[in-house]
């Protein structure tokens, strides 16, 4: 093996085991220059044949630079595939799972119901002769319900808590982190994975308030690592494989809608820190492959990816945006609720229910079975519940007598409950000790209260058709859809909750393919962002990592309102338009090297790199190395020389040409000693000089430094656009300190630099309540007064 390949082998070996660290973007991008140019320079070895002519070591060059070129395709074919294929088996096994609950099929045991009774239209197939109840009893059919639905949960949580505590949650929060640059070990690693599988199934059918499109995101983040881990030229790249795991993020939600390009936009606007136009592509491509294999493997049987696609051939009227502004309306206000609340959950459940992630899962499901045995909209699948609610009526869609104006009222009341009973079950599960995502709940959610609202503006439209706003209604056409409504509610809680609009519109159209009602949803996801945006929230994966601290600043340039006019220190300044310099963050207490010695700093700290400074004592900034390096070069030293007490190490160059540096140098056995190991007049030295990011030489990977009076939005936008570990401060060439994301995000966490209170600050709710009763009552009181004076004259 070529020395050098040898050496990034050992190097990813010791850096495998920093978890819980971020990626240094710039080194990364070194590293992957080096190993391209040691592969230019191989290929064009020139490898003459017997006969003297290089025919065939062009052909062998030509050869290697087509593989090279269609390796990333062929990777993401692989995921792809493996993502379409995962996607349909928990499809199938999910539905098989939740129709167990109750009953099962005498013509064979594995089919579910709607397999059973095939030859049945419509969604009621209580009437088929082929699916039998557990029993006849009303009570005993609850009872075994509640059973299956422990069971279930029990079963999920347990294995998670043996096997793969990574695999609780939706996934989505770390995932972006991850992307960002953040370490987390084993978080998509093959047992997950793995686990993630099996007990997804388990959670969908234990009738948990939970979704399994989170999760999918997650599982095909898995297999994309899994898949690119297999290839070499990937694995040692961080860069490569960020954009693979990128392509499987937008496969994992193509595969959970049906929506190629929603997944792409999704992992646009929601996952990746940066996106280029090349991982576009390859996200498309995944994408694509994998939505082809769930077509073809076609889980459902009727051509559906999802089995809440619907198709609507029906117009809307403008006097409906009304209603879609209250749909709108709900969605910011859902959103705002189900986050706020749910944090305060998560913050009881990390205090006192930590060690009883399962206790805490099957009392969940067995609350949720014994409240929504009795709601028709809560009995069965989320997934079910939204294809039956967005149907039309006109097509086989007058499920539970939806469409039965004698009912109305009945099932707007059914509809009603099963919302409110939704929403406190979403914000006590979403977060538990088992696979959970909060995409379909969020959308059931939102389907049942837009269809609840749906039916009132029909009954409306019954009641008084020739009023001013329904007479432009035409008399031989059904005036109003309460599918549409409901279509358009779910679109709004997913935003709401989420806080994604683009995506959401996109993926709304990919499950109707109707153009006519890309205006609605619009509409609608514009008012929900709108009330988001006044309540001041964030979308809650973003509201997750700031909950578990997890090292992530955000896409947005001005998110902190973190300004700078000038550049002086805001540490003694009250002036609004003061901006805070990167000295009022930085770290000033170092652990500093010598370019002449060391001190055991690897065994008395955990930091990731050291700064060199001068050994003079004027701390002249000299370079910065990393701990990964100098724990290799030290291995490599012991292996060679035994003890090295008192050994000095040298962290300068003993000749004056190393700016010219071989990038793949040739290494001798008989010369590795002369490799790590330099003559000093104390003796024999270990030479650190090699892996030294030095400071003047434009040869050498200099470290990212910046000036202490530069504003601290700078140095934001070094981090987010350049992606550093570290970036060191230095005035006129003598270090002054650090910074890190971390201190960034500490800093803005205490401090709050031009920080406008949120709406929580402001009182929330009840200070939202609070000032429109002040409100209402001056106005009451006012007018009071004016009546009065008016009576008296």
């Amino acid at each position: 093996m070529d020395p050098e390949e040898l050496e990034d082998e050992e190097l990813e070996q010791i850096r495998r085991y920093e978890d819980f660290t971020t990626i240094d973007w710039i080194q990364d991008s070194i590293h992957e220059r080096k190993r391209r140019l040691r592969n230019a320079r191989k290929s064009y070895k020139p490898r003459r044949g017997p006969r003297g002519d290089a025919l065939l070591s062009r052909l062998w060059v030509q050869l290697r630079k087509a593989m090279d070129a269609g390796q990333s395709w062929f990777v993401l074919s692989i995921v792809g595939v493996c993502i379409g294929l995962n996607a349909a088996i928990i499809s199938i096994v999910s539905e098989w799972l939740s129709d167990i609950k109750m009953g099962y099929c005498s013509d064979g045991w594995w089919l579910n119901q709607q397999f059973c009774c095939w030859e049945i239209e419509g969604e009621e197939v209580d009437g088929c002769d082929s699916w039998h109840t557990w029993s006849h009893v009303t009570l005993a059919r609850w009872m075994i319900f509640v059973m299956f639905a422990a069971t279930f949960s029990f079963i999920s949580s347990h294995l998670v808590r043996s096997f793969a505590k990574y695999a609780a949650g939706s996934g989505i929060s770390e995932i972006k982190c991850i992307l960002a640059g953040f370490v987390m070990q084993g978080y998509l690693g093959f047992s997950t994975f793995l686990i993630k599988s099996l007990t997804l199934p388990l959670v969908i059918a234990s009738g948990l308030s939970v979704g399994k499109e989170g999760p999918s995101v997650h599982v095909a983040c898995a297999i994309g690592s899994l898949v690119a881990g297999l290839f070499d030229n990937i694995r040692r790249s961080q860069s490569k494989m960020r954009e693979i795991i990128t392509a499987a993020s937008a496969a994992g939600v193509a595969v959970a809608f049906g929506s190629p390009i929603g997944g792409v936009l999704f992992s646009i606007e929601e996952m990746s820190h940066t996106f280029s136009i090349k991982t576009m592509w390859r996200s498309v491509f995944c994408a694509l492959v994998a939505t082809f294999t769930l077509s073809a493997m076609n889980p459902f049987r009727t051509g559906k990816l999802v089995l809440f696609q619907v198709t609507y051939d029906r117009d809307w009227h403008f006097f409906e945006i009304i209603f879609f502004v209250i749909l709108g309306i709900f969605g910011g206000l859902y959103g705002a609720f189900v986050i706020k609340f749910n944090l305060q959950v998560a913050a009881f459940r990390r205090k006192h229910l930590a060690n009883h992630g399962v206790a805490e899962a099957v009392t969940l499901a067995t609350l949720t079975a014994l409240i929504g045995y009795f709601n028709r909209f809560l009995r069965i699948d989320m997934t079910s519940s939204m294809a039956i609610l967005f149907k039309e009526c006109e097509g086989g869609g007058n499920v539970f007598n939806l469409c039965q104006t004698p009912a109305q009222w009945r099932i707007s009341n059914s509809l009603l409950l099963a919302t409110i009973i939704r929403i406190g079950l979403v914000v006590i599960t979403y977060g538990c000790k088992v696979p959970a995502g909060i995409f379909v709940p969020s959308m059931a959610i939102g389907a049942t209260f837009g269809r609840m609202v749906g039916i009132m503006v029909k009954a409306m439209y019954r009641t008084y058709p020739q009023s001013g706003i329904f007479k432009f209604c035409a008399p031989d056409v059904p005036c109003i859809t309460p599918g549409t409504y409901a279509f358009l509610g779910a679109a709004a809680a997913l935003s709401g909750v989420m806080r994604i609009t683009v995506t959401v519109v996109v993926i709304m159209f990919e499950l109707t393919g109707a153009l006519t009602y890309i205006l609605p949803t619009m509409i609608v996801l514009l008012v929900t962002k709108a009330v988001g945006d006044f309540l001041g929230t964030n979308g809650i994966a973003d509201e997750m990592i700031r909950f578990n601290g997890f090292p992530f600043l955000e896409k947005e340039d001005h998110v902190y309102n973190v300004t700078g006019e000038s550049s002086f220190t805001c540490e003694f300044q009250a002036h609004p338009n003061c901006s805070w310099a990167v000295s009022a963050v930085m770290r000033k207490d170092l652990n500093t090297l010598s370019e002449t010695g060391m001190q055991s700093l690897l065994s008395s700290t955990n930091y990731k790199g050291f700064p060199i400074v001068s050994s003079d004592g004027a701390l002249t900034l000299v370079g910065y190395i990393d701990r990964s390096e100098m724990r290799y070069v030290l291995e490599k030293a012991r292996k060679n020389r035994g003890r090295l007490a008192n050994t000095p190490c040298l962290f300068n160059a003993r000749h004056s040409d190393h700016d010219d540096i071989d990038l793949a140098p040739e290494v001798h056995e008989d010369d590795e000693d002369e490799e790590y190991f330099a003559p000093t007049t104390a003796g024999e030295g270990i030479q650190f000089w090699p892996w030294v990011n030095k400071v003047g030489f434009p040869s050498c990977p200099t470290p990212m430094t910046v000036s202490p009076d530069l504003p601290l939005e700078i140095v934001m936008q070094f981090f987010k656009r350049m992606g550093p570990r570290t970036i060191l401060v230095e005035d006129h060439g003598v270090l002054s300190g650090l910074v890190t994301v971390k201190d960034v995000l500490k800093f803005i966490a205490t401090e709050k630099p031009d920080h406008r209170p949120s709406w929580d600050e402001r009182g929330g709710l009840d200070g939202l309540l609070e000032e429109v009763w002040v409100w209402a009552s001056n106005i009451l009181s006012r007018t009071v007064q004016w009546s009065r004076r008016v009576y008296r004259r």
